[in-house]
């Protein structure tokens, strides 16, 4: 049996194994197991170069990759957010190529990426999946494009993502496992976990981990443990954007349900408020430079993700105002009083005003 043969072997096994505490063990040594293979097919494969490759360089605050079947309005979509000049057809595969483009937004230069549509099977490399998914596991927020004809297409993007390692509005697992070289593999729990620990050590031993601690701080499932172990799983917000409202004649529930957006690239319909939503789910926040003299410039903010501190703005400035910090005052909601002196690792908020100090 080759391993693709064996891979196909393992995941209809697990479909036809229901799951229960008695099968739990059983399936999650099989989700590792299969989990493996396919890290290993997918080296495999790669090692053998040749064809096409996307590559695509990172510009502004944050990268957007729009994705989505083929012919629901991506490369519309592109041009009216960004004014680029993504080709426009209403025949499948018109975008052979990544396209990018700048929205600008809040203050903020949001990049966005056309990629090839996607179509079922690309996660195994039909229709150049690979490469396309390549991109997507660069991005920081994605964009599930598809139009009223097409709502199904969702779910079937979904599934290609999560086989490709990415996972959508999740959060990584708060796991850790130190490797060993004796000793076993010795559990610890700080909080109640479902999943038992015949289970975890037998997942462990599909990854060849015969000696390790692990702390499982939070109720995790055998899929989350085996994305740790994996250690290639990308974890990205996305939303869902429905095309080509103006063609329907009622809104389907499927759409109320999940709470979609719904758009008409070509009309201009709700365009703004995909706008503001894209801003809002990326999570930005704007700071802005006070100079030690002269006015205060609020036109050009200083965009960065949330969590950022002050030494992500001198990195931002310039790398010498590293080697020659000295202090920083603040002005905003990230301080107790204005003017309060910080150093490199105090956590900045939305609106903060930030004045460098240098030797």
């Amino acid at each position: 049996m080759d391993i693709r043969e064996e891979i196909r072997s393992i995941e209809e096994e697990i479909r036809n194994t229901p799951y229960n505490k008695a099968t739990q063990h059983h399936i999650g040594r099989l989700k590792a197991k299969l989990a493996r293979l396919r890290q290993e097919l997918e080296k495999r494969e790669s090692r053998g170069g040749g064809g096409r490759r996307y590559a695509v360089k990172k510009e502004g605050d944050a990268t957007v990759v729009i994705v989505g079947f083929p012919s629901v309005g991506k490369s519309t979509l592109l041009n009216r957010l960004t004014g680029a000049s993504s080709e426009v057809g209403d025949y499948p595969f018109t975008t052979l190529d990544v396209i990018p483009g700048i929205m600008e937004y809040g203050g903020a230069k949001i990049q966005l990426l056309d990629v090839p549509g996607i179509i079922e099977g690309a996660s195994s490399g039909k229709g150049r999946g690979r490469e396309v998914l390549s991109v997507v596991r660069n991005a920081d927020l994605i964009l599930i494009v598809t139009d009223i004809f097409n709502l199904d297409s969702v779910h079937v993007i979904e599934k290609e993502l999560r086989n490709a390692g990415i996972r959508l509005n999740e959060k990584p697992p708060d796991v850790v496992i130190k490797k060993l070289s004796t000793g076993g593999i010795r559990i610890s729990k700080t909080a109640d976990v479902s999943i038992s620990d015949e289970t975890v050590k037998g997942i462990l031993r599909e990854f060849r981990i015969h000696n390790a601690d692990v702390i499982l701080r939070e109720d995790i499932s055998v899929d989350q443990l085996v994305d740790v172990l994996a250690g290639n799983r990308r974890y990205i917000p996305s939303m869902v954007v429905v095309n080509k409202i103006d063609l329907a004649q009622d809104l389907d529930e499927t759409i109320m349900k999940n709470g979609w957006m719904t758009v008409s690239a070509e009309k201009g319909l709700n365009l703004e408020k995909l706008k503001e939503e894209i801003f809002l789910r990326l999570d930005l926040i704007r700071v802005y430079l006070k100079p030690r003299s002269g006015e205060m410039d609020f036109s050009e903010p200083l965009v960065l993700r949330r969590g950022s501190t002050v030494r992500d703005v001198c990195e931002k400035i310039h790398r010498d105002f590293i080697s020659g910090f000295r202090y920083a005052r603040i002005w905003g909601d990230s301080v107790k009083f204005p003017g309060q002196r910080v150093g490199f690792d105090h956590p900045l908020e939305d609106g903060d005003i930030v004045s460098i100090y240098v030797r």
